[in-house]
């Protein structure tokens, strides 16, 4: 009878592991997917030529061009994207080479946002805009309209949107 008991307790214990082991597997924890944007409108454009409707940056712009790489430089980037004008190229160029990641170019108008959310999901992305394009960008990324165009002047506002799976957040902070 002794001999009967440990045998039980020996598969007691067993069993208990073993369906320890199982619910474990159960209940195995998956990490979130976290992407975060960062949106930009381009450094000051030189304003000489107001037929001009491709300028480059002045040397304030350039100034802030090279401030935007050391703002960034702390940060893991994954992609960068611009619009296809000489002052965002220009102040996205900087960061592009700091990194080593080559700009992908971007039309604001017709960019498909869940496409684009999905395919830099899990991702830290770069995005240099305009005045008129970049809030709508981020409201689009958000999904609701919470900011408004950028004055002309404003050349240095940082839009952080940041997805944790689906759940977004963000900031819109001012580096001068």
């Amino acid at each position: 009878m002794r001999k009967f008991f440990q045998a039980f307790i020996i598969l007691s214990i067993c069993l208990l592991v073993t369906t320890g082991c199982n619910e474990d597997k159960k209940t195995e924890v998956v990490d979130p997917v976290i992407s975060t944007f960062y949106l930009i409108r381009h450094a000051e454009k030189d304003r000489t030529d107001p037929e001009n409707k491709d300028p480059e940056l002045n040397q304030d712009g350039l100034d802030r061009a090279i401030k935007w790489a050391e703002v960034f430089d702390l940060i893991e980037l994954d992609a960068i994207y611009s619009t296809r004008y000489e002052r965002t190229s220009m102040t996205a160029a900087p960061t592009s080479v700091k990194k080593e990641i080559e700009i992908e170019y971007y039309d604001p108008s017709s960019v498909d946002m869940e496409t684009f959310k999905q395919s830099n999901a899990g991702k830290n992305v770069l995005v240099v805009g305009h005045s008129n394009t970049t809030p709508t960008f981020v409201n689009q990324l958000l999904g609701k309209k919470l900011y408004p165009q950028m004055e002309d002047t404003d050349n240095s506002s940082l839009f952080i949107v940041r997805f944790i799976d689906d759940e977004p957040t963000s900031i819109r902070l001012k580096i001068d």
